[in-house]
């Protein structure tokens, strides 16, 4: 280690699912002291399986998430915490993290890796099916699904455009549950795609859970549908990027940290990778930010 004072680290990690794994691989492996702060609620953690991740395609997230911690615990200089970070302030060419428990660390560096929630539409039964017939992205769990009668709720203004993407794996219907139907250039192209239209409120979700098999309306109606889409609005599960001072900036379905290309904050010495870090999200997108910032926050030590 680099650091003898007491809870003192080269680099703190606030955050150890994919993204914050990865950045603590790298600094471990560069020799540098790190701390993990981790407090167990990956954000796939409703999901069984983990697609087009290279090499693990139809993997348990949670299982390569065990089996990265005990790789990264091999380590002598990787220090493991299971708390939640509080606190985060600047001091003296550093910075300290306040933990849940009471304890306060010191770091040179700094990596955000907190990840982020997602606020579900509060419909009977959609919850209960979150990650396995309710989903997000259609590159992670629509192969599954293909040719299957398939939804999606309007929620953000970008439902229409995942509507439109949606169609690429079978036949959907645009649900916009209340909502003001698309303009019209946009209605037109979702016709072209074969995209059904359906303007009634939604008020429950049906079937052997986690299975979906029906979508009640609020005339009545219950259709059959096996998948449904939803991109909810996400928040971050800390408020340490803004106690730090960070830039954020704004899209759809809620807010991310600003980066640049090596991953650091606007704030020097502080750096965000994986969902709290760009608009788009998936295991691989944040192993791949994860790696970035490790590295960057190790030639940051050195040059």
């Amino acid at each position: 280690m680099h650091n003898d004072a007491p809870n003192t680290y080269d680099a703190i990690v606030i955050g150890g699912s994919f993204a914050g794994l990865s950045a603590a691989t790298y600094i471990a492996r560069a020799r540098r002291s790190v701390c993990i702060v981790d407090a167990g609620l990956p954000r796939n953690r409703f999901a069984a399986h983990s697609h087009g991740f290279l090499a693990q395609d139809g993997s348990d997230p949670a299982v390569i998430l065990a089996t990265a911690r005990s790789q990264v615990r091999a380590y002598p200089t990787a220090r493991f915490v299971a708390s939640r970070a509080t606190d985060a302030q600047a001091r003296d060419h550093g910075f300290t993290v306040a933990l849940a428990d009471g304890e306060t660390l010191h770091a040179g560096r700094v990596v955000l890796a907190f990840g982020l929630s997602d606020d579900l539409p509060a419909i009977p039964g959609l919850a209960e099916r979150w990650g396995a017939s309710v989903i997000h992205c259609p590159y992670c769990h629509g192969y599954e699904f293909s040719d299957r009668r398939l939804g999606v709720l309007a929620s953000t203004p970008m439902s229409v455009h995942q509507a439109m993407l949606v169609a690429e794996w079978g036949p959907t219907t645009f649900y916009l549950n209340g909502q003001p139907a698309p303009e019209a250039s946009q209605l037109a192209e979702l016709e072209r795609r074969g995209v059904a239209i359906e303007p009634a409120a939604v008020t429950a979700l049906h079937g052997d859970l986690p299975r979906l098999s029906a979508i009640e309306l609020a005339d009545g109606r219950v259709e059959p549908l096996d998948a449904l889409y939803v991109g909810p609005r996400t928040r971050f599960n800390s408020d340490i990027a803004e106690q730090l001072g960070c830039a954020l900036e704004e899209h759809a379905a809620g807010a991310f940290v600003r980066t640049d290309s090596l991953k650091e904050t606007t704030v020097p010495g502080v750096y965000a990778a994986g969902d709290i870090a760009r608009g788009a999200h998936s295991v691989a997108w944040a192993c791949a930010d994860g790696v970035t910032a490790g590295v960057a926050v190790h030639r940051s030590l050195i040059f």
